[in-house]
């Protein structure tokens, strides 16, 4: 897997159409690429930002999440949240390259995508495409943050390995690997949390990655989801006192 992160200039909310900024610093693509995009830039250019002084963040962060815990449970005093079937810190709402507004998630990650992919293949004349609207995550019980998808578009994001066997003919009854996270993950980690300036990246020789040449069904959108009470770690979940947010 080749991953090249790609420097732009400092998007602000005088960005207001992203497929200019895509215009401005994608490269031609080759058949099998996948382009991996920060939500943060999607959401600047769709204005989804608050200013502090306008707004209560706790508020903010109720309306935008599906469920909460009160800071009062976190050593850190943070809000966490359930959002768009994730366990996120702030409903994703991050200060970090904002300018020192609030910025949201997009509005419609998978729309985005959607568009961003058919916007792509129509450019570059190219069939094999994908799209990955990337964030960043914590991980129960270890340090550090990491790339998940928030929505994919043009490639199967699960891989199934679910009635085959390993290398000692044993069958795999549960095995899926995630390849949308897998790949957001990557691209996170070249193009970093702080002062890069690299919310864009390009993955190519990605052998693993089952190009479909289309969106994403609804049907594959949520067998992408688990229920908490199907959920291996749905006892934890359920057992604390979430509270219902706005969204």
């Amino acid at each position: 897997m080749k991953i090249t992160a790609i420097k732009t200039h400092k998007i602000t909310v005088k960005d207001t159409d992203l497929f200019l900024v895509l215009d401005k610093y994608l490269p031609k693509l080759k058949e099998g690429s996948v382009v991996a995009i920060t939500s943060k830039i999607i959401a600047i250019c769709e204005g989804r930002v608050a200013d502090p002084k306008d707004v209560d963040k706790d508020e903010l962060i109720k309306r935008e999440a599906e469920a909460y815990l009160p800071r009062s449970k976190s050593k850190y005093n943070l809000l966490v949240t359930l959002k768009n079937n994730m366990i996120v810190p702030s409903a994703g709402i991050d200060e970090s390259n904002a300018d020192g507004l609030y910025v949201l998630w997009p509005e419609d990650s998978q729309k985005t995508a959607n568009k961003v992919r058919e916007y792509l293949e129509k450019k570059f004349k190219i069939k094999n495409v994908g799209v990955v609207i990337t964030d960043s995550r914590t991980s129960p019980l270890r340090w550090g943050v990491t790339g998940i998808s928030l929505a994919h578009s043009g490639f199967s994001a699960l891989n199934n390995y679910i009635g085959k066997k390993d290398i000692f003919k044993r069958v795999l009854n549960m095995t899926m690997t995630n390849v949308a996270d897998g790949l957001a993950g990557a691209a996170v980690l070249l193009m970093g949390e702080g002062a890069e300036q690299t919310p864009l990246a390009i993955i190519e020789d990605v052998k693993f990655v089952k190009f479909q040449g289309r969106n994403p069904t609804t049907k594959e959108l949520k067998q992408l989801c688990i229920k908490i009470e199907d959920d291996i770690y749905g006892p934890m979940l359920k057992g604390v006192k979430w509270r219902k947010g706005g969204s």
